[in-house]
């Protein structure tokens, strides 16, 4: 029970991330290069380093690199964000 509230939890921050930039990239119409390089470098990094926060939680896709672009939008969100949401799911489990 424990693994599917994390992976649960995992995807619902990530689709917050995902909703923040459509939100303030394509309703607000504020274009902020800061969020734009955040974003950027931030799957830039996943993807280079291999790094893949869905697989941790189990949740793998069949389509290469979506774990680690997902990955990258969650690191574009910044490091509290990040911490916020490795503390919740080590408290699940």
């Amino acid at each position: 029970m424990n693994k599917e509230i994390s992976k649960m939890l995992m995807i619902c921050m990530i689709l917050e991330g995902i909703i923040t930039y459509i939100n303030n990239f394509f309703v607000s119409g504020e274009l902020h290069y800061q969020m734009v390089l955040s974003l950027i470098f931030g799957i830039f990094i996943a993807v280079a380093y291999k790094i893949d926060l869905l697989k941790l939680v189990n949740i793998e896709s069949e389509i290469p690199y979506v774990g680690s672009v997902l990955t990258g939008i969650i690191f574009s969100r910044g490091s509290n964000y990040l911490y916020d949401l490795m503390s919740k799911i080590v408290q699940i489990n």
